[in-house]
């Protein structure tokens, strides 16, 4: 179980390399075939991972230095070190429970969808374990109450949301296993009603001279290369010691654009080959299911709402920031959310250009960004003995309402 936890489940490319092989085998594919689909579906995770890396590590650099500027204790890699020392077995034990509930519910029944995205295979308990810990449950209860809420997760999470993907994208392959779901649902709630799907974000006029802008490396890459110039007047530590901000922010801005090219060009390479491998598992283990995919998997249908949906969100949720930080309404000091900016609010923004088209893309999004602020304020709060720090730089979004949710179900079962 150890290795298979470890070794399968945390690992995306191994984990759907094997999903594209069993998919190929049950279909009775020649070897040849078998092997190079596997392998390219395992390619195209590694590239697409690689190129999530790059974006990461540019936002990341920009939220250390606006902690940093607030004086708030920098987060130290991607979980609370206690937390994980103390808990990381039931975190373990609740994803391995989990995955086997989540299947039953996909074989019978009519929520058909098996959630792929491995790293949030582990994250996703991984909150939910802290907000029952916060919740006074401890042991096998914990456990299997975790487990419960997490398979939960994975199944309903992606069917909910499955119209609106599938009217952004135009394919109805796929759905979308990320925790962008609440604030994607928010957005493409309120797109509808405001938008206009005659204008899209793919036709916007742009003069001849100017037409390099339609590159969403291009594009992004000059968005990143200005906030890092905003951010590193307001917040300094952005540049090493002796280092140059117009440096920074350039470099910043080529890696971010490279970064968007490498991601879309796996985004490609895993779609090509998961799909149809995919469909032997869906027509013989579990009649009717499609895979759910990380949110980069949407970027490849609409890049230029991403990059409008994250302007839309970093500027409409720095306000909030603010605005929060002012009042203390929370009791906590919130930074910047620029992950959940570009990464849940891309999607939210791809769900709303399919109902509203750029007005809802823009607005949707925006409203959604309110979702955000309140869910990283509560949810951190929530979670002040557990995973505050982590919270504060990846919530936001399902990881806080999940997380929420878990604490409010745990200090009920508490109490009896």
């Amino acid at each position: 179980m150890d290795f298979i936890l470890n070794n399968v489940l945390q690992d995306p490319p191994v984990l759907l390399g094997l999903i594209a092989m069993i998919g190929l085998i049950v279909q009775k594919k020649p070897i040849a075939e078998i092997i190079k689909g596997s392998v390219s579906a395992a390619f195209g995770m590694v590239i697409l991972t690689e190129g999530v890396n790059m974006l990461t590590g540019v936002v990341s650099a920009i939220n250390t230095s606006v902690q940093v500027k607030m004086g708030v204790g920098v987060a130290k890699g991607l979980s609370d070190v206690t937390f994980t020392a103390d808990y990381g077995g039931a975190v373990g034990m609740a994803m391995f429970l989990a995955l086997v509930i989540h299947l039953l519910i996909a074989r019978f029944t009519p929520i058909k969808t098996i959630f792929l995205t491995g790293h949030m295979l582990w994250w996703v308990p991984f909150v939910i374990v802290a907000g029952g810990v916060e919740g006074g449950l401890r042991g096998p209860v914990l456990i299997v109450i975790s487990a419960i809420l997490s398979a939960l997760y994975f199944s309903i999470a992606p069917w909910v949301m499955r119209k609106y993907v599938w009217a952004a994208t135009g394919d109805d392959s796929f759905l979308i296993g990320h925790p962008t779901t609440i604030l994607s649902l928010i957005s493409g709630f309120v797109a509808k009603r405001v938008g206009n799907k005659a204008h899209s974000t793919e036709d916007i006029k742009v003069p001849q001279g100017l037409s390099f802008f339609r590159e969403i490396s291009i594009s992004g890459g000059m968005v990143m290369f200005l906030v890092d110039i905003i951010v590193g007047f307001i917040a300094p530590a952005l540049v090493p010691k002796g280092g140059n901000l117009f440096m920074v922010a350039l470099n910043a801005g080529l890696t971010f654009g490279g970064g968007l090219l490498i991601l879309l060009y796996g985004v490609r390479l895993l779609v090509n080959q998961i799909i149809p491998a995919f469909q032997g598992i869906s027509e013989k283990l579990v009649p009717g299911a499609k895979p759910a995919f990380d949110v980069p998997i949407l970027f490849n249908y609409k890049p230029n709402a991403v990059i409008i949906g994250f302007i839309s969100a970093f500027v409409t949720s720095t306000i909030l920031v603010l605005i929060a930080n002012t009042t203390n309404i929370f009791g906590v000091l919130i930074v910047p959310m620029v992950i959940t900016s570009f990464f849940e609010c891309g999607g939210a923004a791809i769900v709303g250009e399919g109902q509203g088209g750029i007005r809802g893309a823009v607005i949707g999004t925006a409203v959604a960004s309110f979702a955000m602020i309140a869910l990283v304020g509560i949810s951190s709060a929530m979670m002040g003995d557990t995973i505050k720090n982590w919270m504060l730089i990846f919530g936001g979004n399902d990881l806080s309402l999940w997380a929420i949710i878990s604490k409010f179900i745990a200090s009920l079962i508490g109490g009896f």
